[in-house]
């Protein structure tokens, strides 16, 4: 039921990804039943190939996130955390309310013991090819040192085991490429950074190498990191107001990467765009699929062991 054109665009995406998922993966609908299964009917597609969980509820983008979740405990995306922690579903993405997506993160299925902030990550296309993870994105405006420290761990676990990343390079953004450049809090994380043994660190990488290969993961505070996402969101509708036809700029479109996943806590949640239109949808599903199967969160796990 989440995002502005839910739950008929949700349910259309669900069957594009059904078409690209392996046969053994079975998707799960979460909402109103008639509604789903009416949308079905228009698409002449079977309802028996789905599981539908019926819900009543909504938490409209506007709510809350923290009094809706509590309150709507038959609202789609309350039904679906449940199911998470039960181990009923081994994914779940939604389109809806972020707030309340990421409360059910926090506080349902919990952060992974040792970590200290989840952090949600975005990728951006390089140029070369490829992607570049780029955390965190919004959720954590003020760091650490040892938080960003952290993020460089969750960052290089995700594109090893999810991307085929061999040892990725870890970079930390800053405003200028020199070990003493940055305010204190990043010049902290650079010492903390540079003798670790525990990923690649690669040093300090500034805005303008977003798109290179300087580095794979690019770690940040969530104020930088969503100004960098939204700059890079920005470019791409300048373009395409343009008229410009680019092979590579057409990467920068969000339908292609569909959501981002919640790294740091004891599964797999992918948070996607409000707006999202069927392909958004699809690929977010197929994202879950592929952060779920490499058993990221385990992977997480295993890191952070004391």
């Amino acid at each position: 039921m989440g995002g502005d054109y839910a739950p008929k665009v949700t349910v259309e995406g669900a069957l594009l990804a059904q078409q690209e998922l392996p046969d053994d993966v079975r998707i799960v609908l979460i909402g109103d039943e008639e509604a789903i299964k009416a949308t079905l009917n228009e698409n002449n597609a079977d309802p028996s190939l789905f599981d539908i969980v019926p819900t009543t509820e909504v938490i409209g983008m506007a709510e809350h996130p923290t009094k809706a979740f509590s309150q709507k405990t038959n609202s789609s995306i309350t039904v679906g955390f449940h199911l998470l922690k039960a181990g009923k579903i081994d994914a779940f993405a939604g389109a809806g309310n972020t707030g309340a997506m990421l409360v059910g993160s926090f506080y349902t299925v919990k952060a992974v013991q040792g970590v200290i902030r989840p952090s949600i990550a975005t990728l951006l296309p390089k140029e070369s090819g490829g992607v570049n993870v780029l955390l965190d994105v919004g959720i954590n405006s003020d760091c650490k040192s040892d938080v960003l420290y952290q993020f460089g761990i969750l960052g290089s676990l995700y594109a090893e085991h999810v991307f085929g990343i061999q040892n990725p390079k870890v970079g930390l953004i800053n405003i200028g490429e020199e070990e003493g450049k940055g305010n204190l809090v990043t010049q902290a994380t650079h010492e903390l950074m540079k003798e670790t043994k525990e990923f690649n660190f690669v040093g300090n990488i500034e805005s303008r190498d977003m798109f290179s290969d300087k580095a794979d993961v690019m770690v940040c505070d969530g104020f930088t990191g969503n100004i960098m996402l939204k700059e890079a969101e920005a470019i791409y509708t300048l373009i395409k107001k343009r008229g410009i036809e680019d092979a590579y700029f057409d990467r920068f479109n969000y339908e292609n990467y569909g959501g981002t996943p919640v790294l740091g806590i004891n599964s797999t949640v992918m948070i996607g765009h409000g707006i999202s239109n069927d392909i958004a949808i699809k690929n977010m599903i197929r994202s879950a699929y592929e952060i779920a199967d490499a058993k990221l969160s385990d992977k997480i796990k295993n890191a952070f062991e004391v």
